[in-house]
C-alpha cells in the first residue's frame, strides 16, 4: 500500500474546498455590499459625515473578511503537489491581498478611533 489516498481523489476534494472557500469570500462580499447599500440609503436621508464613515467602515469589514476567504482558497489550490510557478503566483497574490488587507484594517482602526467619543475628559 503505497499511497494512504489516491493523488488524483486528493486534488479533487482540495479543488471542491478551494470552490467553497471562493464561494464562501463571494457571499461574505456580497453581503457586505447589501448591508453597506442599506445603510447608505438610511444615512443618505439623514446626513451626517459620521452616518457615511461607518458605512464605509462596516463595509472595509466585510471586504476585509473576503480577503482572508480568498486567501485561503490561494493557499489550498497549492496544498496537493505545488509548482515553483504556482508557489510564485501564490506569493505574489499573497502579498497583495496582505498588503490590501492591512491597509483595510489600518483605515478601519484609525476610522474607528476617530468615530469613538473621546473618553479622556
Amino acid at each position: 500500500m503505497s499511497h494512504v489516498l489516491p493523488e488524483e481523489w486528493l486534488r479533487e476534494a482540495v479543488a471542491l474546498l478551494v470552490r467553497l472557500a471562493e464561494a464562501g469570500a463571494a457571499i461574505v462580499i456580497f453581503s457586505g455590499a447589501v448591508v453597506a447599500s442599506v445603510r447608505f440609503l438610511q444615512v443618505a436621508f439623514r446626513p451626517s459625515p459620521e452616518g457615511f464613515n461607518a458605512v464605509r467602515l462596516g463595509l472595509a469589514r466585510y471586504l476585509a473578511l473576503g480577503l482572508e476567504f480568498q486567501l485561503a482558497s490561494d493557499l489550498l489550490r497549492t496544498a496537493v503537489a505545488p509548482t515553483f510557478e504556482e508557489i510564485g503566483k501564490l506569493a505574489a497574490v499573497a502579498a497583495i491581498r496582505t498588503g490590501l488587507n492591512w491597509f483595510l484594517s489600518r483605515e478601519m482602526r484609525e476610522e474607528q478611533q476617530r468615530l469613538e467619543p473621546d473618553t479622556s475628559h
